[in-house]
């Protein structure tokens, strides 16, 4: 008869296997699979109904034409916004225009990042700083930008720097509350644990506050990017000089000035392109990257 060893040597060692098994486990659990999704899935799941409602709201656009619901002094057929992108296309300015938008757009976004970072590190940081600066944040991000264009127009004139001032003035107050916000919900441990580990001044901004910080800094800066582009079609559309060149708001406000209903609506579809597109191929990548990051994403 086989004999069963129930020393006290025994049952601690099955203790350990038991503790083994269970860590096991645990790290199973917290291992999260980040392999990248096939690029068929991506094109089925991600590119396909943004697609499909885009051809929704055109079809829907057609039969109010085609059945006359509507005007076509109010709305104009897609065969007409067609022919008006042809156009453009064919002389050569539809690139052009996009362009002119785009990179006066990017240029002031950066600009404001570079001006909203530091500023809203001081603001969260520091206490006074907080109590004088921080109402006038928020009350600037509340004020519509358009309000910035006259005073902004007598500043400096029909040029990029208005168009700039007005940029800066719409993203700056976003990108510095969108930092604070994220400052605000780190754990008070991951402060003092980087205190403790000598990461005080610049060094913890940098190791420490800016990282666990950056879920709330990026929401910050797609709505900063957002007032960018908003400021920018406003100045854009009061704001018209030969020296600042054709940009979309200009187009728009051209077709609005020519009784050209189907080149105002080409005006605000290309606008409404550009600004889906600088989410879709910056900001929406570089949120999967944080989520994926931090476990939060299984799969990209």
């Amino acid at each position: 008869m086989a004999s069963t060893d129930t020393t006290p040597k025994a049952a601690a060692g099955g203790k350990q296997d038991d503790l083994a098994g269970l860590e096991a486990g645990l790290d199973a659990l917290d291992a999260v699979q980040t392999h990248r999704t096939p690029v068929r899935e991506v094109l089925v799941k991600k590119v396909l109904p943004p697609l499909l409602a885009v051809g929704l709201v055109l079809l829907v656009w057609q039969l109010l034409v085609a059945l006359k619901v509507t005007d076509e002094t109010k709305l104009p057929p897609l065969a007409d916004v067609w022919d008006s992108l042809s156009g453009m296309w064919v002389k050569g300015t539809l690139l052009e225009v996009i362009w002119t938008s785009v990179s006066r757009g990017m240029l002031g976004f950066l600009l404001a990042l570079a001006i909203g970072t530091p500023l809203g590190l001081l603001v969260a940081r520091v206490k006074f700083v907080r109590a004088a600066i921080g109402p006038i944040l928020q009350g600037l991000q509340s004020l519509p930008s358009v309000a910035w264009v006259p005073p902004a127009v007598l500043w400096f004139g029909l040029n990029d720097a208005m168009m700039y001032t007005v940029i800066l003035l719409g993203a700056v107050p976003s990108i510095a509350n969108g930092l604070v916000s994220g400052i605000d919900q780190i754990p008070p441990l991951f402060l003092r644990a980087g205190r403790t580990l000598g990461a005080t001044g610049l060094r913890g901004a940098r190791h420490i506050v800016m990282p666990a910080a950056l879920p709330g800094y990026l929401a910050g800066l797609k709505q900063g990017w957002a007032f960018s582009w908003r400021s920018l079609m406003a100045a854009e559309i009061i704001a018209s000089s030969p020296d600042l060149g054709l940009g979309l708001g200009q187009l728009l406000e051209n077709g609005r000035n020519n009784i050209d209903l189907p080149g105002v609506f080409l005006a605000i579809i290309l606008i409404l392109v550009v600004g889906i597109a600088i989410d879709l191929l910056i900001f929406s990548p570089l949120e999967r990257w944080v989520l994926r990051t931090r476990g939060l994403l299984v799969k990209s």
